[in-house]
């Protein structure tokens, strides 16, 4: 066992890129972290064996030996072009992890997204270095993007070290299409967890294993997680990001409440997403923001306004930032379309009966028998207003829970179901106006068996929707796969399988029926610019969610809106019709003038606003007295949260221009590109010697460029195929990867190979046929790995440049109890007097480029032959290890003194939660203790910066040595 003097050594310098040794092998430290059961490193392995391999050792466990950096040996590169040492020197700086302290962004900007300035601005939010924790609730309105932003701060996050392991829960028919997003945008894997993902583990994994453990990354869904068993393994797994989508879902006396809050605790950073985050209660918005940052929200359930503006970010369609930026790439909505039909003789014989039996009867009282008097007439309303299937399905609903022993009045109210459905099971085999002026429709735009229209169809009911395709199927004489129906009866695989065909130009849909399981979060505006209203949702929340499927940033055509309203002849039952008509053009006054509609009501919740609606139809009330004007809406400023939306929406979008200097993503800038740095990397790893670059090498590696055409072939080694396998399984299938793997190595290549994927009319599949060579792109890592490889243990190269004296190029880092680099400098120590190495000239830079540019290593290179004599050089290492090891420590006082106030202000919030919840609990007034304070000051305590770490990257000798 190791001796106490060394577990304290080791303890004190193991850090993020320390190299140690561990069961005979050599591994690179990716992470190190103080546990209750002592150090816990995270490592990726280095010497042959463990090449490919990522593992996890305890101190205690595990006899840990840390190389020291001071003792590093030298090897001179005799690579042409000192190759070796530039590729490893790539592959060091790129592994190192962005500070958590850096202001800028990095990799997320060089992705394959539209550059917006409002994303960005989301993004630097969630990362602000005044952030403890990244965390924030992402309240967009609908259409504007949230999933780009969501990737953006997960690729920001991953770059930074804080994005490992990652869980994204997101509802069952939108979990292919985050995968795809996160993909295809973002080169960020994750394993989808469906039925068919569950089962794949399963074969995997004993039953008792936590499955997530076999998979860093994974998408599933809240329905599935909520199950007990898989609650279970939650509370025993940390995450280093959660992102829970559609997380208005999540409030309340809920399953989703408890797993929500169990996530929140085992992860952290948090990105909750939701256009619809305020549901009328401020307890339920309370929930949300305490997810976020427990402090917060005091004992007593306030929201402290600064912290709200701190974690919370809203903007709409309209806000400045958002509007001076989406141009023609949103297509202006036109203007909303209402087809009011006469109701046919036996709609109005229907019509009739509801309004004199059940809404408005002479005696003032409707045959319901139960509680709720005045609403179930309205149920029924509703139901006819959709079609005769979804009324005679309600009437018989409602009769099978009355059940056969019946007192008097329960026995009239089922007589009065009975014709009701009598007459609906009449209409449904007679013609429908309201039908009939769909289907022509239809017609009018070009949807048919023959044309490529398509056309999205909403409605509430699954009756409707089952009775509409049918009909529909028939008179358009359309194909059975050419019309759909998606709700949220059909189990994931089918959700997921018609909402990703119907994005492709190649699918054979052209009507899409469907319920409101496709109001949230469902892209459907690729390839469709037609929506029909078949019925008119009681909630301006709902119609807009509707709407922004095809409405939404990326629309190429101006997207149509049609509602299709029955008017039936009865006056009274005209009225209503009239005041869904106004609710329809409130929601285009508010798109047009807000950008959001949720605060004409002022209810923030769909059920809400319907039961509003509902009383209020009951009632008689006009549309004014239901749904405030704009006006009343603007001057409202008794709603702090509409003020707040209203205020964060306004504000001026920040400066997103970004600087090399100020977006460093520690690439070095050796290499004018990622596809040059993967080129050199695989000519060095697989090119047989003297075989032209492309060919064939050792290995059985064939590695092709397409320079003109901004391609890259190669067919993946073994090694690679492994790694590969974490990628989305219908990507591997339909692009058969891992026998052939096609590289986009420009942004306007993968654009336009991405948008052919949607277009293509022959294919079957949303997958590029050709990937983009993002920075964080798998492959770039395995190239990394195997660059890394080609130095021993404890080994830095020796090169030539235009330098005075021999120069040693070195990187400081400053990390937390985490484990997480907070700080970190690069710095050049020179040495000009040979007979004296301890006579060491130091210099920060303020970047890896600008110390690489300061040795000279950013320009060409030719190497013509090893640097003689390394024993010699070999004194320079340590002391110029130990004087930037000075130097660091006063950079790192700085930082540490930043970290550490806001550690302290933190701190000092949760102690004034404390007394103030103390206060509440002496006088009886607290309900529940939310904040567990002991938690917190543990969380603060492992972010204090505890650890430095001096390594020196390469000695650099001036070229005149080599004569």
């Amino acid at each position: 066992m190791p001796t106490e003097l060394a577990q304290v050594e080791r303890t004190l310098n193991v850090a993020p890129g320390s190299l140690v040794t561990v069961r005979d092998a050599d591994w690179v430290v990716t992470s190190a972290t103080q546990t209750q059961d002592g150090m816990l490193i995270r490592v990726q392995g280095l010497s042959e064996l463990v090449r490919d391999t990522t593992a996890s050792f305890y101190e205690h466990l595990d006899d840990i030996r840390v190389l020291d950096p001071a003792q590093a040996k030298l090897k001179a590169d005799a690579s042409p072009g000192y190759r070796q040492a530039k590729l490893w020197l790539e592959a060091t700086l790129r592994k190192t992890p962005v500070p958590l302290s850096e202001p800028g962004l990095t990799v997320s900007t060089r992705m394959l997204s539209d550059p917006l300035g409002y994303q960005q601005s989301a993004v630097r939010q969630a990362l602000d270095p005044a952030n403890l924790r990244p965390r924030i609730l992402i309240a967009d309105a609908v259409g504007l993007g949230k999933t780009i932003e969501i990737g953006m701060i997960l690729a920001e996050l991953t770059r930074r070290g804080r994005g490992d392991r990652i869980l994204i829960v997101t509802p069952k028919h939108v979990l292919e299409q985050m995968q795809y997003e996160m993909w295809t945008r973002f080169a960020l894997p994750f394993v989808r967890l469906d039925s068919v993902g569950i089962q794949r583990v399963r074969q995997k994994l004993p039953a008792t294993r936590n499955p997530f453990s076999l998979y860093k990354r994974a998408i599933i869904s809240i329905d599935t997680l909520k199950q007990d068993k898989y609650r279970a393994h939650l509370r025993k797994h940390k995450w280093d990001a959660v992102v829970i989508d559609e997380s208005h879902n999540i409030t309340g006396a809920t399953q989703n409440n408890a797993l929500a809050r169990l996530l929140a605790r085992n992860t952290e950073a948090l990105v909750l997403a939701s256009a619809t985050p305020h549901n009328g209660k401020k307890e339920s918005f309370a929930e949300l923001i305490r997810l976020l940052e427990p402090t917060a929200v005091s004992p007593d359930g306030d929201i402290d306004k600064n912290e709200l503006r701190r974690l919370v970010i809203r903007r709409h369609r309209h806000s400045p930032e958002v509007d001076r930026e989406v141009g023609s790439d949103w297509a202006e909505r036109k203007e909303l379309q209402h087809f009011t039909v006469d109701a046919s003789p036996i709609e109005n014989e229907i019509a009739d009966e509801l309004a004199d039996v059940w809404l408005y009867p002479d005696d003032g009282g409707s045959p319901y028998s139960g509680d709720n008097k005045g609403l179930f007439p309205w149920t029924l309303a509703k139901a006819f207003l959709s079609s005769p299937a979804a009324l005679r399905e309600t009437a018989s609903e409602r009769m099978k829970r009355l059940g056969t022993e019946l007192t008097t009045k329960q026995r009239g109210e089922r007589d009065a179901l009975e014709r009701l459905a009598t007459l609906a099971a009449e209409a449904e085999g007679d013609a429908s106006a309201k039908y009939d002026r769909l289907v022509a429709y239809l017609k009018q735009i070009g949807v048919g068996p023959a044309g490529t229209e398509r056309a999205v169809v909403f409605s509430e009911r699954v009756p409707t929707l089952k009775w509409l395709r049918a009909k529909l199927q028939k008179d358009l004489k359309l194909k059975p796969d050419q019309i759909e129906v998606l709700h949220g009866g059909l189990d994931d695989q089918a959700q997921q399988r018609i909402v990703e065909s119907f994005k492709q130009s190649s699918s054979p849909i052209r009507v899409l029926v469907t319920g409101d399981v496709a109001s949230e979060g469902v892209n459907l505006h690729s390839q469709c610019h037609e929506l029909v209203h078949f019925d008119i949702p009681w909630s301006l929340i709902r119609i807009e969610q509707r709407n922004g499927r095809i409405d939404r940033y990326g629309q190429r055509h101006d997207p149509q809106i049609t509602t299709i309203l029955l008017k039936p002849s009865n006056e009274r039952f005209a009225g209503d019709i009239r005041v869904l008509t106004r609710l329809m053009e409130r929601e285009q006054e508010a798109h047009a003038a807000l950008g959001d509609v949720a605060s004409l009501m002022g209810k923030y919740d769909v059920a809400a606003e319907e039961d509003a609606i509902a009383k209020a139809l009951a009632k008689g009330a006009e549309i004014d007295e239901i749904v405030p004007g704009l006006d009343d809406v603007k001057n409202d400023a008794d709603d702090p949260w509409l003020a707040l939306l209203l205020a964060t929406a306004q504000k001026p979008a920040e400066t997103t221009t970004q600087t090399p200097e100020s977006s460093d993503d520690g690439s070095s800038g050796l290499y004018a590109n990622d596809d040059a740095y993967l080129a050199a990397a695989l000519d060095e790893v697989y090119a047989t010697p003297g075989a032209a670059p492309g060919a064939s090498g050792g290995g059985g590696v064939d590695y092709r460029r397409h320079a003109a055409h901004g391609l890259v072939e190669m067919t993946p080694p073994r090694d690679l195929v492994q790694r590969l396998a974490v990628l989305p399984q219908s990507y591997l299938r339909d692009q058969h990867v891992t026998d052939h793997l096609k590289l986009a190595v420009t942004e306007t290549q993968a654009r336009s190979v991405l948008q052919q994927a949607i277009d293509d009319r022959s294919s079957n599949s949303l997958w590029p046929e050709a990937h983009y060579l993002g920075p964080l792109h798998p492959v770039l890592e395995w190239a990394s790995d195997r660059a890394l490889a080609k130095l021993g243990r404890n080994e830095v190269f020796v090169v030539r440049s235009a330098v005075d004296y021999p120069t040693v190029l070195l990187i400081g880092t400053l990390t937390n109890n985490r484990g997480q680099v907070v700080a970190s400098s690069f710095l050049t120590a020179a040495m000009p007097d040979a007979a004296n190495p301890e006579f060491v000239l130091v210099e920060p830079h303020a970047s890896a480029r600008s110390a690489l540019d300061e040795v000279g290593l950013t320009g060409p290179l030719t190497n013509p032959g090893p640097v003689e004599d390394i024993e010699a050089l070999q004194a320079f290492v340590a002391p110029a290890v130990r004087h930037a090891d000075v130097l660091v420590a006063e950079l790192a006082q700085a930082s540490a003194t930043s970290i550490e106030d806001s550690i302290e202000a933190w701190s000092q919030r949760v102690a004034e939660w404390e007394l103030e919840a103390d206060a509440l609990a002496q006088r009886g007034d607290l309900k529940q203790r939310r904040v567990t304070v002991e938690e917190e000051r543990a969380i603060a305590a492992s972010m204090k910066p505890n650890r430095r770490l001096v390594r020196p990257l390469l000695l650099v000798v001036p070229q005149e040595e080599v004569e």
